[in-house]
């Protein structure tokens, strides 16, 4: 009899809690948008990787993401809004000044990815951040007043 509260006690005891991570589910190419049927969450926990879902769901893979691996977080990102060799608007903005210009972009990135632009009326290259409408901000960062 003793046993057998043992084993019941055993049963309706609390388990461990494992922590999920999110692993594709097929060969994923770099600049594929991954939906819900890319990914899915297995029972391991693996540091520097994606923990849910809706984390991975709509963004990008920057690198080929192979099935069972899991998805670091450097893996992928936010969806390139700018490609390479794109006329984009270049934006300098400081104080009540703004000067925008057309540039080239010399590669890809989404919102907030730092970019290398060339300015097409000088020929000058530089780097901005890109903005949610696809611009590149190459202003400074403002500074608190003291």
């Amino acid at each position: 009899m003793r046993t057998l509260c043992l084993f019941f006690l055993l049963l309706l005891a609390p388990l461990p809690a494992l922590a999920q991570t999110v692993v594709a589910t097929r060969t994923i190419r770099p600049q594929t948008i991954l939906t819900a049927t890319d990914i899915k969450l297995i029972e391991q926990s693996v540091a520097g990787t994606h923990t849910a879902l809706d984390e991975v769901i709509g963004m990008e893979a920057r690198v080929v993401l192979y099935p069972g691996r899991p998805i670091r977080i450097d893996d992928i990102g936010p969806p390139a809004l700018v490609e390479r060799n794109q006329i984009v608007t270049l934006i300098y903005s400081a104080g009540g000044l703004t000067i925008a210009t057309d540039a080239r972009s010399l590669g890809r990135g989404g919102v907030g990815d730092r970019l290398r632009v060339m300015n097409l009326s000088s020929r000058n290259t530089v780097s901005g951040w890109i903005l949610a409408d696809g611009s590149v901000s190459v202003s400074p960062p403002s500074l608190p007043l003291q």
